[in-house]
């Protein structure tokens, strides 16, 4: 009896809504009435759902669209292959259809080798070799799949050890994640190539790029396709806030070793020191999906995900790869947008953070035209509070040097050349080499091709709204001034501002 580590597929999100949690293959005059029986009685006391076709030696040669949608419907597919598997059109057909689950639903997919060895599948010996053309394929494919192979030895644990690893996939709460996903599966497919999953190696990959722009989001569905491939796993929220909190690093801690320790009772360290040793000396042979920490933590295998708003902290912090974020284009923009204003992936009869377009696309759904337009001016003048709240996070962790930089560009500098805005900016007695390499790091700024300063439409409005709260109803008291309106007042009132500023 042996053990192969359970894999799955990791090009997408599994999705949590299944009506099945084990959909069983299996042939029936080889184990129907001995493994099968134990099997599936040992999966319903444990309280996994499973699908089991109990007529299964009496169906005809095709299989009917409600066995097919079983398949579909099932969060696992367990195939066990014996001797006579091959034998029976019903159960190859059964695996084609599995083995495209696997592909367009990233079901997961658990192969027993029930007192055959692997090599006969692939090999395609014995009755393995008589299958016709369209089905071999799929019989490599399948013997090339982790899963399980009792060939001598003890059913009742090998039924034990299979149902515990099982009950430790179904049992596990899927992270939730946005409701429309747009712009995300590209994303997603170019971060699982970083990650290089199957490879015995330890791999830190940095996921970056200013709020609201999806990193989470990211995270999320890659941790849910796949976590199940690690001997432990734990996704860290909101480390950034909470460790900025009394106690607060020392709560991760805990929270990260009761994930990764499992243990009976829960684990409690009293100070950071402590928890930096527990944490070192509990998963120095483990392997994980998303956490922080020195690379000579982790076992090999591991896979660490950070995400951030600091691309200076990946380069701190010697990742392997990072990744930045991009915008939704044009067509992915309009289409989430349109979900969240008409629940429909085309407008009725225009943005590109995912973020941005949410709070706005909910806001306006069900308004009619005209109160289209009067909110559309309201967020132009002042951006939405949700917003701001996130975006606001990377301006507050600048030093004053820097939000005054980050300030002239929103009001004065976006599109100018970056030697022409650095030569003012030094004239003024800022720093900008460095002011503008820190707004750089934190994407707040950009540098195009042309080497111009380029903003983001969102950060241009948040700078803009900072200075407008410094004095709400007297223009002439704020830093800066954009808006013509507020310029001909100041003007006309002979009013002295405390910055004479005016538009680009």
């Amino acid at each position: 009896m042996s053990f192969r580590a359970l894999s799955s597929s990791s090009s997408s999100t599994i999705t949590s809504r299944w009506y099945y949690d084990i959909f069983l293959s299996f042939r029936g005059k080889d184990t129907h009435n001995t493994f099968i029986a134990h099997l599936h009685h040992a999966l319903l006391q444990n309280g996994i759902h499973t699908y089991i076709d109990e007529d299964e030696l009496k169906r005809g040669n095709e299989i009917s669209p409600v066995l097919l949608q079983d398949i579909e419907n099932s969060r696992l597919s367990i195939i066990v292959l014996s001797e006579n598997y091959a034998s029976s059109t019903w159960c190859l057909d059964e695996l084609l259809n599995i083995l495209n689950c696997k592909e367009t639903k990233q079901q997961i997919v658990l192969p027993i080798f029930y007192h055959i060895n692997p090599s006969e599948v692939r090999n395609q010996r014995g009755s393995f070799g008589e299958a016709l053309v369209r089905w071999k394929t799929a019989l490599q494919e399948v013997a090339n799949l982790a899963g399980y192979e009792l060939e001598n030895g003890n059913e009742s644990k090998f039924i034990e050890e299979i149902v515990q690893e099982i009950s430790r996939i179904v049992n596990y709460s899927y992270l939730n994640v946005a409701k429309y996903l747009v712009g995300m599966e590209s994303r997603v497919q170019e971060i699982d190539l970083l990650l290089c999953i199957g490879m015995n190696v330890i791999r830190m990959v940095g996921i970056f790029g200013v709020g609201g722009i999806g990193k989470t989001t990211i995270a999320k569905k890659i941790y849910n396709s796949i976590f199940s491939q690690f001997d432990v796993h734990c996704f860290l929220k909101n480390v950034r806030e909470t460790s900025n909190h009394v106690g607060g690093l020392v709560q991760l801690q805990n929270t990260l070793l009761n994930e990764i320790l499992k243990a009976s009772k829960c684990f409690v360290v009293g100070n950071v020191d402590r928890g930096v040793y527990e944490l070192k000396r509990g998963i120095c042979s483990r392997r994980l999906e998303t956490l922080a920490g020195g690379r000579d933590w982790f076992g090999l295998g591991s896979r660490i995900i950070v995400t951030t708003r600091d691309q200076n902290l990946l380069n701190n912090h010697k990742v392997d790869s990072k990744y930045e974020v991009k915008r939704l284009d044009h067509n992915e923009a309009l289409e989430l947008f349109s979900w969240y204003a008409f629940k429909e992936d085309k407008p009725i009869e225009d943005y590109g953070l995912p973020l941005a377009l949410t709070v706005v696309g909910s806001d306006l759904r069900g308004q009619s035209i005209n109160q289209w337009k009067s909110v559309l001016n309201k967020y132009k003048r002042i951006p939405s509070k949700n917003i701001q709240e996130v975006l606001c996070i990377s301006y507050d962790g600048l030093d004053d040097n820097e939000k005054e930089i980050f300030l002239d560009i929103a009001f004065f500098f976006k599109g100018q050349h970056l030697d022409y805005v650095a030569k003012i900016l030094d004239s003024c007695g800022f720093s900008p080499d460095n002011g503008i390499k820190r707004l750089i790091d934190k994407c707040l700024i950009t540098i195009t091709i042309h080497n111009t300063l380029w903003m983001h439409d969102l950060l241009q409005d948040m700078g803009r709204e900072i200075v407008r709260k410094e004095s709400r109803k007297e223009p002439s008291a704020r830093s800066r001034l954009c808006f013509h309106e507020d310029v001909r007042y100041v003007l006309e009132e002979n009013a002295v501002s405390s910055y004479d500023a005016f538009p680009n």
